[in-house]
């Protein structure tokens, strides 16, 4: 009986020692993880290459579009032409905080050719999502936080209802360009600094892919077989390349994709470790790890083969 009873003891803490092996949390098989992105999609190429990754990846339910960053009634129309255009109307459009400008809108005259229409406010669907889906949804947020900003002001605690809020912004070790350049302030995290610490206070989990991780260049071959792909969505993005290429202010012609390594991150965790880091933003919006309790899992590294696979498996997947 004693040894029945040892038996059944040693039994009892081996399944135990295996359950805590076991990763807290697992999502469903085959069930997608709610999505809501916030765009400035529009003024450089990036932001339409992200949205369209997100379309296409199974693992994701996106349940709405939010506008970002000066004209957002002009984005939301943009991205209405681009829905319609991919068969996705099913997909809400909310306009975000209007603010002004610094930056060339190079995708207007795309936007323009889209009849207007009246749009949900931005802020309101943002609360209303979460509100909806408690501790289930993923906010990916590719441009300047504005709009997370003012839903935090509104409505705190449903904002901490998020189940996580992904971004693409800040600098830690490493600025625009080649690898070795000093930290810069960058540009989304530039436009709101308040924004950004009002997100890292927030209390919800925040993963950072700042220019560290994610200035990765879509090869011209890769371009090349995106755009002669002949998809309704590929068709929609060499538009929106072309109209890029001929208007940014920097004369781009090979697109840099920060907000897709962001997006691809948000369902695909492998493509970049995360590290537990505390970032202090000033008042320009320099992201500087500072010593204390983290407040934000950061990305300095990521996969960028891996990445450019997926990508390009996505959207134009007999290429690959």
């Amino acid at each position: 009986m004693r040894l029945l009873f040892v038996c059944v003891l040693v039994q009892i803490a081996v399944f135990a020692s295996c359950a805590q092996s076991q990763p807290a949390a697992l999502p469903s098989a085959g069930k997608p993880q709610l999505v809501l992105l916030d765009t400035d999609i529009g003024d450089d190429i990036d932001d339409a290459f992200a949205l369209s990754l997100l379309i296409k990846s199974p693992e994701v339910k996106l349940l709405g579009i939010t506008t970002a960053y000066g004209d957002t009634e002009l984005r939301a129309r943009l991205l209405d032409r681009y829905l319609t255009a991919v068969g996705r109307t099913d997909i809400p459009i909310a306009v975000g905080v209007h603010t002004a400008q610094t930056n060339i809108f190079t995708q207007a005259t795309y936007a323009r050719r889209q009849p207007d229409r009246k749009y949900p406010d931005g802020i309101d669907f943002l609360l209303g999502q979460i509100r909806l889906h408690p501790g289930e949804i993923t906010l990916i947020a590719i441009g300047p936080l504005n709009n997370i900003h003012a839903a935090i002001d509104k409505d705190p605690a449903a904002f901490r209802k998020l189940k996580r809020v992904v971004i693409m912004g800040g600098s830690v070790h490493r600025g625009y360009g080649l690898t070795g350049t000093p930290p810069q302030v960058e540009w989304n995290t530039g436009r709101d600094p308040a924004g950004m610490r009002a997100l890292l206070a927030s209390g919800v989990p925040v993963f950072v892919m700042p220019l560290d991780s994610t200035q990765i260049s879509l090869p011209q071959a890769d371009q090349d077989q995106i755009f002669s792909y002949g998809s309704p969505m590929t068709d929609q993005l060499t538009l929106l390349y072309y109209q890029w290429r001929a208007l940014n202010d920097w004369h781009g012609a090979s697109p840099t994709l920060f907000d897709p390594v962001a997006a691809a991150y948000a369902f695909k965790p492998d493509i970049c470790t995360m590290q537990s880091i505390r970032l202090d933003v000033d008042d320009k919006g320099m992201t500087v790890p500072v010593g204390g309790a983290p407040n934000a899992q950061v990305c300095l590294k990521s996969d960028e083969k891996g990445f450019l696979e997926l990508l390009g498996g996505r959207i134009a997947p007999s290429a690959h």
